[in-house]
């Protein structure tokens, strides 16, 4: 997903992007990406703010939807509602019981869950 996102970003106006290793975990573990903007108050700096932070937010908010976060979801669904061009595939959460029965009933009761 860094990478995803920094190429994102850099179609987008940032003056440069990074790829590096992740912080905090141990070497090589994680890929982290960051931006940088120069802001120098013209418009054409203040579209390229604009479209850059809209993808990149709202791809981080799309991946936290994916994991099944609420809070995500919840703002991804209303981004969409108030941006009609963005479209992001919401997960649809299953009951957990419900996927548990169905995997015994396939299983003949031998489903490791």
């Amino acid at each position: 997903m860094a990478i995803h996102n920094v190429i994102g970003d850099s179609f987008r106006g940032a003056t440069w992007v990074s790829i590096h290793n992740g912080g905090g975990v141990g070497w090589g573990e994680v890929i982290n990406g960051g931006f940088g903007m120069v802001i120098d108050g013209t418009e054409e700096a203040d579209r390229r703010i604009r479209n850059m932070l809209h993808w990149d937010v709202n791809n981080g908010i799309s991946r936290r939807a994916w994991a099944r976060n609420s809070g995500a979801i919840f703002a991804i669904e209303r981004e969409m509602e108030r941006t009609p061009l963005l479209k992001v595939t919401v997960p649809h959460i299953a009951d957990d019981r419900l996927v548990e029965l169905a995997a015994d009933h396939v299983f003949d009761g031998k489903a490791k869950i």
